[in-house]
């Protein structure tokens, strides 16, 4: 295989990252609006006049999202050309530029024209779903070479369930932290896990359920993660994909609620509010793969 395009794609997985933490820079440290209603110019100026810390955040995420959406571009092309044989790559490759264009013109659409907290939430797990394609599209890339070999696994149906419905339902999850965010309800609640506030009974007002909501759905996932784990530590020892795959996304699970925690005791410190976005990026790239991977194995009765 090309060692160009194994680096091309390597440096487009690591900038796609980098998108994702910019956009959720841009949102935690309030700059969406930091080159006015203009785009894709900033304040209709090709060169900023009068220069503030939102407009850099906002016009460096800008930056970055046009820089690495050549690169995709260019990534999808290439590999389409060179692994086109392999059955997942033109899907990968189509859909890792399509969702990065959708979370461009979103955002543009944000800044134009005043869009609700609910259009915008979707912002973040569009850009996910784009970052996941890159992903894999990278580990199809490196399969070449036997770097990556997932065609010797078998799994069972039952585990075949749970990677599915472990990774649709983590997309409600990163929506409902993402609305969490764009509703500014990360401190709505100072405890946690609970919402005791003034009211120890139920949230008290919209902002109080969408932040309860969130902590319920990932205490959830958190639990329905930890008995996928145990599963694969009984029945796939054989199975080093599956067994050790489980075993980091519950570390990467923990130490999202962990950083989840952190983000209320810590007043909505940035840089554990960045890491709690990183690890979720993470946690879902990886639930990716392993649909790539029971897509493609034997079924284990």
């Amino acid at each position: 295989m090309h060692k160009g395009l194994k680096w091309l794609s390597v440096i487009t997985t690591l900038g796609m990252l980098f998108v994702l933490l910019g956009g959720a820079l841009v949102t935690k440290t309030e700059s969406g609006m930091g080159c006015g209603r203009s785009w894709p110019l900033c304040n209709g100026e090709f060169v900023p006049s009068d220069i503030t810390f939102e407009l850099i955040i906002e016009l460096s995420h800008r930056l970055v999202s046009g820089s690495v959406g050549i690169l995709v571009l260019i990534l999808a092309i290439w590999s389409w050309k060179a692994i086109g044989y392999k059955r997942e790559t033109k899907l990968l490759a189509a859909l890792s530029f399509f969702f990065l264009a959708a979370q461009a013109l979103i955002g543009a659409a944000a800044v134009i024209w005043a869009q609700s907290d609910f259009v915008l939430a979707l912002h973040f797990g569009i850009s996910l779903i784009s970052f996941a394609a890159i992903l894999l599209l990278t580990l199809l890339i490196f399969e070449v070479d036997k770097k990556f070999d997932a065609d010797k696994v078998v799994i069972d149906r039952k585990m075949r369930f749970h990677i599915l419905g472990i990774t649709l339902y983590s997309y409600i999850v990163i929506y409902t932290g993402a609305l969490v965010r764009h509703t500014d309800s990360s401190l709505i609640c100072r405890d946690w896990p609970l919402c005791l506030n003034d009211s120890p009974a139920w949230p008290s007002n919209m902002y109080e359920w969408i932040q309860m909501g969130h902590r319920f759905a990932a205490g959830l996932i958190f639990f329905w993660i930890a008995y996928a784990a145990y599963l694969a530590v009984r029945n796939y020892k054989d199975q080093r994909v599956i067994y050790w795959g489980w075993i980091i996304a519950l570390i990467l699970v923990t130490l999202q609620a962990a950083t989840g925690a952190l983000t209320v005791f810590t007043r909505l410190n940035l840089y554990v509010a960045l890491t709690h976005a990183l690890i979720i990026s993470c946690l879902f790239g990886l639930l990716c793969y392993f649909n790539l991977i029971a897509s493609r194995s034997k079924l284990r009765r």
